[in-house]
């Protein structure tokens, strides 16, 4: 029987290429999690079956346990020293069960994952879910490419090595000390902040190893503005006609800070009136053509020259990479290895219908090869794969796949060649000069023209001669400071001081826009907010280190040894922690240094907000606070109370939460089809019963029952058993799409409905209704509740004129008739029966109250 060889790749769309290129294109494809594309070849010299999959990223994810999720019973200062765990990174897809399923009966695992660190740590990932081992007699081999082309697999598939554990141990160093530093700070802060400051503007105030020190790049050219003091200068210009040629000269000296010294200069000169030639020369210079294009190059032109962001970039280049038109876009090299096909590649550009004719041009006269650049060991410098169009693309796409070709096609052109003519002169004692510069050859310039140099031409002159001055100005300037950080000049030095890598700079840019510290505006300049500035000067005055590019230096210098193998990964974690731990204590004590900064720049949350509702504690007035996150202040206790972060807040007829006496708040969220429910500030905040399955605003994945900002009970997930806003007295029946129960719609009039308080399910009730309310009684058959229908006198259905009916909308035929589906399956009065909330009633346990502020508990620092 043959062996059986599983194939796992990155992406679904490389794990088909590598398929398809291995089987001719004679593949069977099936469903899974993701893909699995068989067929039958040979594999080291022998007949085999193979199966062909993917991952999707990362297949776990690290965190926390969950006895450490709790902000407000965990010290952040404990989470130095906590365990960590890996949890799937995406539990719905069920990455890990798939692997393990495919993997059976396989005898030989071959590993396609992206070939950089991250990648070498996924390998290990898809290694632990698949229970291949080197000791069980399976083999493990790991492919190493650049490309998804036909040639770059098949050279793969024939020189196939073994996974580097060092480096998987790399990336495994950053996640658990990024995690634990990151987490620890962020969680202090935001805590300590946010229940302080009403316009904070941010939900979390994060700190990141790498997103901070970004951050104070931008904050320092800011303080560089604003601390920035004008001085008046002035530059002498005189001015000369040669030849029919009008030109300005230049004065040697610059510019001159003192007015009564320039207009000396000045009145030499006008004294003089003569222009002396003392030298001309020339030489030819020459302007060499780039080397290979790497990621942080190509980040900086796509920001400075086509308007893209960092993230964009990587995402356009991701996707050309996988759809086969470019190389890996991750990569430090711009130097080609010996063995590069140049020859080929032009080869597949001949057929462009833009770079074609140049490509064919480099063929028939013989390209130049590259310049010698930094072979980081990676990857190749991105190069075009193969041929595309603007109408195969898409704009985007195209321009980004269009300068990779360019910037391609001039790395094997010639340089550009120019004549620099230099005459000086001599007036009054002082020298000037002119330049003039003159094209021989283009060069690589000819497909890169907005490198090309700028053309001057200069009259002949003899030295000696005496030329008349015609005029002389005297131009008064000040200085200027410099402009706020573009991306470009960001990324620049990011690189210089080893902030982040190839694959992860773009997000920590992305990170601290997103995150409210600074804002894009024109140009792509990065201007800092005041809260990005508040920051940054707060760690400058506690521990300038947490804002500095060193110990993150230090510490990418610290997992690179760890990625060669020359560092023990447990001992540069732990010596790293410890570090940080210290610091993180030291800040602790020191914050109120911070704080006064923040006092400085934001208002306190009692002068924050407008009067909204009673407090149930004090029974006095709390304060709502729109900002982001929304939330309400009891000044008097002191204490905070979030609301969901989406949709207007106000109070709904003065009403109480029998179990704390909190007055209800309305909350409407946006759009026509919005949900409208009732809600109490302290349960939504200290939800009073356990066993509830999904908290409103709870991300889709996750542990619902670790509340954040905007998670919480509503009164629609409430199983009071008495209180007439609850799941209880207001739930219908149950929902045909979902585990969730529709529940009446409070303020709906005149256009009645039911939601869902699980999904987005929609019922539409008769419309125009006076009045529609549940009753407390149920339906026989199906144990729904009846509802009451006031009908409008002029649009009774009912006979005789009668206006007030009671039924079950699933099984009485008139409210049956009258109801409406919305984004939901049909809804049949013979489909489910019982409301389905009667499930794990008893479950319900009351409330321990105590001091108890949520925050958002889970985070993932991998990023940062």
């Amino acid at each position: 029987m043959a062996p059986k060889v599983l194939m796992v790749a990155e992406k679904p769309s490389i794990a088909l290429s590598i398929a398809s290129v291995l089987s001719g294109a004679q593949i069977s494809t099936r469903r899974a999690s993701t893909e699995v594309h068989e067929f039958d070849g040979m594999f080291l010299g022998s007949r085999a079956h193979y199966r062909v999959t993917s991952v999707i990223g990362h297949v776990f994810s690290v965190d926390f346990p969950a006895a450490f999720q709790d902000w407000a019973n965990t010290n952040p200062s404990d989470l130095f020293q906590a365990p960590i765990l890996k949890k799937e990174s995406n539990p719905k897809a069920h990455i890990c069960r798939h692997l393990s399923q495919e993997a059976r009966g396989c005898s030989h695992l071959v590993l396609w994952l992206d070939c950089d660190r991250e990648g070498e740590n996924i390998c290990f990932e898809v290694i632990e879910c698949t229970g291949f081992h080197t000791n069980d007699g399976r083999r493990i081999y790991r492919a190493r490419f650049s490309s998804v082309t036909e040639k770059d697999i098949l050279k793969a598939m024939s020189s196939l090595v073994e996974p580097n554990r060092d480096e998987a141990l790399a990336v495994d160093a950053r996640q658990e000390i990024d995690l634990k530093v990151g987490v620890a700070f962020t969680r202090f802060q935001t805590s300590y902040f946010n229940g302080k400051y009403g316009n904070l503007d941010a939900r979390v105030i994060s700190y990141g190893p790498c997103q901070t020190p970004t951050l104070g790049f931008c904050v320092d050219r800011y303080l560089q503005i604003t601390m920035f003091k004008p001085e008046k200068f002035w530059m002498l210009h005189p001015y000369i006609m040669y030849k029919g040629y009008g030109l300005k000269l230049e004065w040697e000296r610059g510019r001159l800070f003192d007015a009564d010294v320039a207009a000396m200069f000045r009145n030499r000169l006008m004294e003089d009136g003569t222009m002396r030639v003392v030298r001309v020369s020339e030489k030819l210079e020459s302007k060499g053509r780039p080397s290979g294009l790497n990621t942080v190059n190509l980040l900086k032109v796509a920001s400075s020259a086509l308007g893209f962001g960092p993230q964009l970039t990587m995402q356009l280049a991701e996707r050309l990479y996988t759809q086969g038109f470019v190389s890996y876009p991750r990569t430090e090299s711009t130097a080609y290895p010996s063995s590069f096909d140049f020859r080929g590649t032009l080869v597949a550009l001949v057929h462009n219908p833009v770079f074609g004719g140049y490509a064919q041009k480099l063929l028939t006269e013989s390209y130049n090869k590259p310049r010698a650049g930094t072979d980081a060991g990676d990857h190749p410098p991105i190069t075009p794969m193969r041929s595309a169009s603007e109408d195969s693309l898409g704009n985007d796409a195209w321009k980004l796949y269009q300068y990779i070709c360019q910037h391609f096609l001039g790395t094997l052109s010639p340089d550009c060649k120019y004549r620099r003519i230099k005459v000086e002169f001599e007036s009054g004692g002082e020298q000037f000069q002119c330049i003039g510069q003159l094209l021989t050859v283009k060069g690589f310039t000819s497909i890169m023209p907005w490198l090309a140099i700028s053309e001057k031409n200069l009259p002949d002159f003899a030295e000696g001669e005496k030329i008349e001055i015609s005029k002389v100005d005297l131009d008064e300037g000040n200085t200027s400071p410099p402009d706020y950080l573009n991306e470009s000049e960001l990324i620049s030095l990011m690189e210089k001081h080893g902030i982040g890598t190839d694959a992860s700079i773009s997000v920590h840019i992305n990170n601290i826009c997103e995150r409210n510290y600074v804002q894009v505006q024109a140009g792509r300049r990065l201007v800092p907010t005041p809260l990005g500035i508040s920051l940054i000067r707060g760690y400058q005055c506690i521990d300038s280190d947490l804002c500095l590019p060193d110990i993150r230096s230090f510490i990418e210098h610290q997992i690179t040894l760890v990625a060669k193998g020359q560092a023990d990964h447990s001992m540069v974690v732990q010596h790293v922690l410890d570090q940080f731990r210290r610091k993180f204590s030291y800040f602790v004590k020191q914050i109120e240094n911070m704080d006064a900064l923040f006092e400085a720049q934001f208002s306190p949350l009692s002068d924050s907000g407008r009067l909204l509702s009673k407090c149930g504690k004090c029974l006095r007035y709390m304060k709502y606070i729109s900002t982001q996150p929304s939330r309400l202040y009891c000044g008097t206790c002191e204490e905070v109370y979030y609301v969901p972060q989406k949709g207007t807040v106000k109070l709904y007829k003065e009403l109480t939460c029998p179990l704390d006496n909190f007055e209800l708040l309305l909350c409407s969220m946006p759009g026509p089809e919005g949900k409208s429910f009732p809600l109490c500030p302290y349960c939504y905040n200290c939800p009073p019963f356990e066993g509830i399955d999904t908290f409103f605003g709870a991300p889709k994945t996750g542990d619902s029952s670790k509340l954040g900002k905007g998670v919480g009970m509503p009164c629609f997930l409430c199983p009071h058993p008495t209180c007439l806003h609850s799941v209880i007295a207001q739930g219908v029946c149950a929902c045909p799409e979902c585990s969730g129960t529709l529940v009446l719609d409070p303020v709906s009039a005149p256009k009645w409905r039911l939601y869902c308080n699980m999904c987005n399910c929609l019922v539409s009730l008769p419309e125009g209704a006076h009045r529609i309310s549940t009753t407390q009684d149920k339906c026989p058959e199906c144990d729904s509740t009846i509802i009451e229908v006031d009908f409008n006198k002029k649009t009774t259905p009912l006979k005789d004129g009668a206006t007030l009916h009671k039924g079950c909308i699933l099984c009485d035929e008139l409210l049956h008739s009258l109801v409406e589906m919305k984004h939901g399956r049909s809804f049949s009065r013979h489909g489910r029966r019982g409301r389905g909330r009667g499930k794990g009633r008893g479950s319900y346990r009351g409330r321990g109250r105590g001091n108890n502020k949520q925050q958002d508990p889970k985070m993932s620092f991998r990023d940062f």
